[in-house]
């Protein structure tokens, strides 16, 4: 099933999300399919609960796309993750987002990451990212904390922003994946 992407401007892309409960009501295996489903359709190659409307403590990876020789098999699922550490030199990189369609902007982010987190068979794992596949977790890790990669701009290049935002969240943007938008 695909999903349509909540757009920036939805309430949902700024709330802390909630831990899954592995004996709760939800089927992670056909959600995380679904995800991976709606984030093919719409060319992405991440994507977390909020950005379908799910408050929930879930994102999906795919970075194979970004760069298919050196990043072969990093298709994963991250359930109830916690960033444990982020380390090395920070660096800068064009960062875009499937909710907020038509603008990519520099972000800073660091080089490694280390996170907790389960996969979508309920098993426990620590790994170390580094690279843009650091970059792909730091900023899918964002979403489930109610943070878009809008927040790490300067306060001059949001206020540069402000407009094309505040179009995004009325429709007012081309996009050819199902959206959702909050005042349309």
């Amino acid at each position: 099933m695909i999903y349509p992407i909540y757009s920036y401007g939805f309430p949902v892309l700024r709330k802390k999300a909630e831990d899954i409960d592995k004996d709760g009501d939800i089927d992670v295996k056909k959600l995380t399919e679904d995800m991976f489903e709606t984030m093919y359709a719409a060319n992405g190659v991440g994507l977390a609960g909020p950005q379908i409307g799910k408050s929930l403590r879930i994102f999906v990876i795919d970075a194979d796309a970004m760069d298919p020789e050196n990043l072969e098999g990093y298709k994963k699922v991250f359930i109830n993750p916690e960033i444990i550490e982020e380390e090395g030199e920070e660096w800068p990189f064009e960062e875009g987002c499937l909710s907020i369609p038509k603008i990519r902007e520099e972000v800073t982010r660091q080089e490694k990451v280390t996170i907790n987190y389960f996969d979508e068979n309920w098993e426990e794992h620590t790994e170390t990212f580094d690279g843009l596949v650091a970059r792909v977790v730091q900023h899918e890790y964002d979403h489930i904390e109610g943070i878009l990669f809008t927040d790490h701009l300067s306060s001059f290049k949001k206020r540069l922003l402000k407009g094309k935002l505040n179009g995004i969240s009325k429709g007012k943007v081309e996009h050819d994946y199902k959206m959702k938008f909050p005042t349309k």
